[in-house]
């Protein structure tokens, strides 16, 4: 007897989660982990969730900044519904028992402080509330440890995923996130593979954008693997990047790329830091906890010496091409997050814009 859902959906990051919790009320959904289902890029997302939600904020400035950091390769149409859809996505979260900070935060190439943030550890936060919520759903049935290896496509039609067996259902949505782990240096999980990608590519699905691989500017320098992430919002509070000399050479909240490209420029007169120590040791310990704690375990300490960073491979701008409700051009096949290409982001994402991008759009499905 074939095994068969109404909704199968393969990821577990914040993409998968939410399009779990969206569509559950329409029928059975299965959600697929190739790993644990914390092992997820979402998990270690320590920014925030980009949304213009003060008096001083705009929906125009947000799309601009957006607009600008893309280096206006962005889809404008794709942008504005992401951007206008922000707030209600936060709501959204909150009723799903996100606590957010009281104050927004401020991160590189965002003109206000728009950034809704869990301390230092925002993505952790998220996809622990979200799981929460999975677990206590007896319409989700969650699959761990669990590796799609393609998916089943008849006359152009999606009708199920393929693992040590064949699973047939409905929608079926790839949330598998980035390939971040190609690359020698990168920010990404282990599981970042580029395994949906390539299955939607064998499929017949329509990629765009591969070319545009953001890297982080500000990766620990060190032999981990990943890198340690040091989170955009250090330089929002204040923190310098430094040469050799000690000298600044770039504006700190400058875009990612612009920034990327000066500190590959400058490693070749020797190592670049990140420099806050002029901010107060209790001030860094009570905004950056995670980030204090976890240099401190690799024995840097950001509040009494510069620490060596290094730009990082971060997170793929293209992927599978789809609408603004995650249909690509295969049948019954969609995709969200990072596998997906909605165009937002253009050729440089702009901070926090990520997170948003993987609530705003699977919420979608339910217009369907």
């Amino acid at each position: 007897m074939k095994e068969k859902y109404q909704n199968i959906i393969i990821g577990s990051g914040l993409a998968g989660l939410t399009c779990a919790l969206t569509l559950e009320k329409s029928g059975s959904v299965l959600l697929i982990s190739k790993s644990r289902l914390v092992d997820c890029a979402t998990n270690l997302a320590q920014g925030g969730i980009a949304a213009a939600m003060t008096d001083e904020d705009s929906f125009s400035s947000h799309i601009q900044d957006t607009l600008v950091a893309g280096g206006f390769h962005n889809n404008q149409r794709m942008v504005k519904i992401m951007v206008r859809e922000a707030p209600e996505a936060i709501k959204w979260l909150q009723q799903q028992g996100v606590i957010f900070d009281k104050n927004p935060g401020l991160e590189a190439a965002h003109s206000y402080r728009r950034i809704m943030r869990i301390s230092d550890f925002s993505g952790r936060a998220v996809e622990k509330a979200l799981l929460k919520k999975i677990k206590q759903n007896k319409n989700i049935k969650v699959l761990e440890n669990c590796f799609v290896i393609d998916l089943v496509v008849e006359n152009k039609k999606c009708i199920g995923v393929k693992t040590s067996k064949n699973i047939y259902g409905g929608k079926i949505i790839l949330a598998t996130g980035g390939l971040g782990q190609i690359f020698s240096y990168t920010t990404n999980p282990k599981v970042a593979t580029g395994d949906g990608l390539a299955m939607a590519y064998r499929a017949g699905c329509q990629v765009v954008d591969l070319e545009f691989i953001q890297f982080h500017p500000t990766a620990l320098k060190d032999k981990s693997s990943p890198l340690f992430l040091l989170s955009e919002s250090l330089r929002g509070e204040g923190a310098y990047l430094v040469n050799t000399k000690g000298k600044r050479f770039i504006s700190e909240l400058a875009p990612r790329d612009i920034l990327a490209r000066a500190i590959v420029k400058e490693q070749g007169n020797g190592e670049v830091y990140l420099d806050i120590r002029h901010r107060r040791e209790k001030f860094i310990k009570k905004r950056f906890p995670n980030i204090y704690r976890e240099l401190k375990k690799r024995g840097f300490n950001l509040a009494g010496e510069k620490i060596p960073i290094t730009p990082a491979a971060h997170y793929s701008c293209g992927g599978v091409k789809v609408d603004s409700y995650g249909r690509t051009n295969i049948k019954n096949l969609f995709a969200f997050g990072e596998v997906a290409c909605t165009g937002v982001h253009g050729a440089n994402r702009l901070a926090s814009n990520s997170l948003l991008e993987a609530v705003v759009f699977p919420r979608r499905l339910a217009q369907l």
